[in-house]
């Protein structure tokens, strides 16, 4: 009897290590994955993903209702026409009618196609004018930027007072500097997506409508961002507006949409939402050395992903206990 109470002692020992090593495994797939779900937590974009970008403000929630209500409405009028064939093609055969009949026009039919088309184009105009009124209609906006398309690059002046002569360009990370950038700013390579990260982001505060004036310098170029909705020509000799309000933190990227030469493709926009604390912080060192105000800001962020990181295993140890 000692001996199997020994024996039941030591298997019960064996499980609750087994589920401790179990916990701590899973602790660290979770550690590992922090920072290679940070690109598609922030960014809106992971790996075969299909649709659009994860919206952060308003504006893109209703480009992304308005882009799903007119998917149904394609799909309903597509199985409509192919019904209308199937029938045709069965119905009305040569086969099925020896003789063809000599019908020349029908009223209510012609009625009905005249008609449907219209009261369809109607129900899909009124949301759209909604949309665009809001894209359009700037609101009471918190601070102003002007970016200005290059070939090919973006640059980029905060207009508000106090933020001094605040200016720089943004250029596209070469291949061979998305390794050093990633390591200076402490982040896997992962988060340095190639063709997409830039040299200095765009740096705004969360939770801030900002109204952005863009034009160009050279040639056609378009101000683009998904995942906020916007969308917007850069003309030379033309200064246009536009505005978002960014409701959640993370480095989200852009592109140049209009061809405007040989590198079109390489003017990427990254605009990094933080926090307005980080932000005031940042904003006041950008004054004297940006290079050192992105530094620390990177520190910041990179020490609160880790205190996040290490709650998350507090919680998860908790748990296992």
């Amino acid at each position: 009897m000692p001996q199997l109470t020994r024996l039941r002692e030591g298997s019960a020992d064996v499980k609750s290590i087994f589920k401790r090593l179990m916990t701590m495994a899973g602790s660290a797939a979770t550690l590992a994955g922090v920072s290679t779900a940070a690109l598609a937590a922030e960014s809106g974009m992971h790996d075969w993903q299909l649709g659009m970008q994860s919206a952060v403000t308003d504006v893109m929630d209703d480009v992304t209702w308005f882009n799903g209500f007119t998917l149904v409405i394609i799909t309903v009028i597509v199985l409509f026409v192919l019904a209308l064939l199937i029938i045709c093609m069965t119905r009305f055969s040569s086969k099925a009618n020896p003789v063809p009949s000599r019908t020349s026009h029908n009223t209510m039919i012609e009625v009905v196609w005249t008609i449907a088309p219209i009261l369809i184009l109607v129900v899909i105009a009124i949301p759209s004018f909604r949309l665009l009124y809001k894209q359009l209609d700037i609101p009471e906006y918190d601070m102003t930027i002007k970016a200005t398309g290059y070939q090919w690059y973006w640059g980029y002046e905060y207009m508000d007072e106090g933020m001094g002569e605040l200016s720089f360009d943004s250029l596209m990370l070469q291949d061979d500097e998305r390794q050093e950038a990633a390591e200076a700013r402490g982040v896997p390579l992962a988060d340095v997506p190639r063709l997409l990260s830039v040299d200095y982001d765009l740096v705004i505060p969360v939770d801030t409508t900002v109204r952005m004036q863009v034009t160009s310098q050279d040639v056609i170029h378009s101000f683009a961002m998904p995942s906020f909705g916007v969308k917007i020509d850069a003309i030379p000799g033309r200064l246009n507006e536009t505005w978002f309000h960014a409701r959640e933190e993370g480095v989200y990227y852009g592109q140049c949409s209009e061809l405007c030469g040989k590198d079109h493709a390489f003017m990427p926009i990254a605009v990094r939402v933080v926090s307005q604390d980080k932000f005031d912080t940042w904003a006041s060192a950008a004054q004297d050395d940006l290079d050192t105000a992105n530094e620390q800001l990177m520190a910041a962020i990179a020490a609160d992903k880790k205190f996040a990181a290490k709650g998350k295993l507090e919680e998860i140890s908790v748990a296992a206990k």
